[in-house]
């Protein structure tokens, strides 16, 4: 598999210059239409993520329109739940739309279409089965052979058409074709299937009709009806676009221009909707916004922020050409965007017990604590000390090996913001497990610095016992561990054991407990972190990401024993 790396400057977006050149050439007028047409029968993901900044974002840079229509003509699949989540993820990533169309909306001109393409005797009914049409239809080699019913009248097909809409035919009894070439060397060109009979409610017209129009036809006909100008698709649907112009020129009708780009293939996970369904109805995941999903909505969850999406987008380019894009690049464009804009806060992910014997019992300070180390305009805010404490269990490990820089018996280390302190003792249980470490501090050395002048290598986080607050941490990691599932025989064969570690008696400072839900913060060298938006009996926080790219780290000590 090639990847592309990640990448340190904005790469190519062709179809921003052919935007250019057309505009600056007066071409349609010089009006930039364009549109994001998601089907609602799933929840967006990364890949969407694309499309979207690519839409929205050419009309906002060159004063256009772009409109979200919901491409909703497979009842069967479709419901009103993904386009309202479809519409809350748009919006999370920072767009407007300038109308909210559903391709619903023009059944009746859509039916007013295919008639004129019968009684141009451009289309016709066929009564042959599925697999009947699959088997006339031919090979990429060979071509395919005309239905019986390909010759039927206008006015015969007029009539089964209009039956057709009463519902006087069962599912798949009928279908309306096109009538273009069935030795066509494009398959898509072999008349292809405009109308099927679906005896299934719609989310949006409930039982008004039982027919329904295929996605090809449907898809250039609202095109043009919303006066579009530049029809952006992905790579797939490039063997499309004959029949996309044949639709509209056959018809007379204004003709937007269809450009396709490289979709988004991005390693260590899917972009399937067919497949991420799978993940939810097993219940491998916790719905299509688990947070290792790659899903807006499970990204949003995670605690991603939209600009690092934004920042990703545009990195990766838009290119003609399908390729890899490693995750690294997409968790460097988080990081990158996290270590900007998310506040420190303190917490303690496996608490160890720490009491300072020489700090007065009962005794209560305030540290001040920067909410960003690299901004001081962010502020501070106060972090209470007091005689017991918590730190990381394994900052401390009694026989400490070589470069181990933290607590160990008789060493010295700092706690952050506030003294230097040296572990004296260690208590354990019956069982020989440590239940607290028995310290002393160096009153001098508040902030970090002593009278002598003596320094140390290690720094550790910690909460004073009686002030923090319990809540559980979620440690999300990459869903799969191999770079294309897809290529497994079974992608469940594929998932990351390791992708969800959850602590449930992990420590918080107080003023995390005001954290809105999405929002991140920075836990101090643990990783970045965001409130849940559901949780039980406790506060409930979400690794978005850690600090360094571990993976990355991993895949290179594996190289090196190669």
């Amino acid at each position: 598999m090639s990847m592309k790396p990640p990448a340190d400057e904005p790469q190519t977006n062709f179809i921003r210059q052919i935007v250019e050149r057309d505009l600056a050439a007066n071409k349609h007028g010089g009006k930039l239409v364009t549109r994001f047409p998601p089907e609602p029968n799933g929840y967006l993901h990364v890949g969407h993520a694309k499309a979207i900044c690519l839409n929205f974002g050419l009309a906002r840079e060159h004063n256009g329109l772009c409109n979200l229509r919901f491409d909703d003509t497979n009842p069967e699949k479709e419901s009103a739940e993904y386009a309202e989540a479809i519409i809350k993820d748009v919006r999370w990533l920072g767009f407007d739309w300038d109308r909210l169309l559903y391709a619903s909306d023009y059944f009746a001109q859509l039916h007013d279409c295919a008639v004129e393409l019968i009684r141009a005797g451009k289309a016709y009914v066929c009564s042959l089965s599925a697999d009947d049409i699959r088997r006339y239809r031919g090979t990429l080699t060979e071509p395919g052979k005309n239905s019986p019913w390909r010759g039927r009248g206008v006015e015969e097909n007029l009539g089964l058409f209009r039956r057709m809409r009463d519902g006087e035919f069962a599912d798949g009894e009928h279908v309306l074709r096109a009538k273009i070439d069935m030795a066509a060397p494009n398959i898509n060109m072999r008349d292809p299937t405009i109308y099927r009979i679906r005896h299934t409610a719609h989310h949006r017209s409930g039982d008004r009709w039982c027919i329904y129009p295929t996605y090809d036809f449907t898809h250039c006909l609202s095109d043009s009806i919303e006066g579009i100008t530049h029809s952006l698709c992905t790579l797939e649907f490039e063997d499309h676009r004959p029949l996309y112009d044949w639709f509209l020129d056959a018809l007379g009708v204004h003709h937007p221009q269809q450009i396709e780009f490289a979709r988004l293939q991005l390693t260590h996970t899917i972009t399937s909707k067919r497949q991420l369904k799978k993940l939810v109805d097993a219940g491998v995941v916790d719905g299509w916004d688990d947070p290792r999903m790659p899903t807006l909505s499970g990204m949003r969850r995670r605690g991603i922020p939209p600009a690092a999406i934004h920042d990703f987008c545009e990195r990766i380019g838009i290119t003609k050409k399908d390729s890899w894009i490693s995750m690294d690049a997409l968790e460097t464009c988080v990081r990158n965007e996290l270590n900007r804009s998310a506040p420190r806060a303190m917490a303690v992910l496996d608490p160890l017990k720490v009491v300072i014997d020489n700090y007065p019992e009962g005794g209560v300070e305030e540290m001040e604590a920067a909410n960003d180390p690299n901004n001081p305009a962010a502020g501070t805010r106060k972090l209470p000390f007091s005689r017991e404490l918590y730190i990381e269990r394994d900052d401390f490990m009694e026989e400490p090996p070589k470069k181990f820089f933290r607590l160990a018996p008789g060493r010295e280390v700092r706690l952050k913001y506030a003294w230097y302190i040296t572990c004296e003792d260690v208590v354990k249980n019956g069982d020989g497990e440590i239940t607290e470490l028995r310290c002393r501090y160096d009153p001098e050395s508040r902030g970090g610095g002593t009278a002598d002048g003596r320094k140390v290598r290690g720094t550790l986080h910690w909460l004073s016992a009686a002030h923090a607050k319990r809540a559980e941490a979620r440690l999300y990691d990459r869903l799969f561990h191999v770079e294309n599932p897809l290529a497994c025989d079974d992608v469940m064969d594929a998932l990351n054991p390791e992708s969800l570690v959850v602590r449930r008696d992990c420590l918080v400072e107080p003023s995390l407990l005001d954290a809105a839900p999405g929002h991140c913060r920075q836990f101090e060298r643990l990783g970045y972190f965001a409130r849940d938006s559901a949780e039980g009996d406790r506060p409930v926080f979400n690794r978005t990401m850690t600090l360094r790219d571990t993976w990355a780290k991993l895949s290179k000590q594996g190289a090196k024993k190669e």
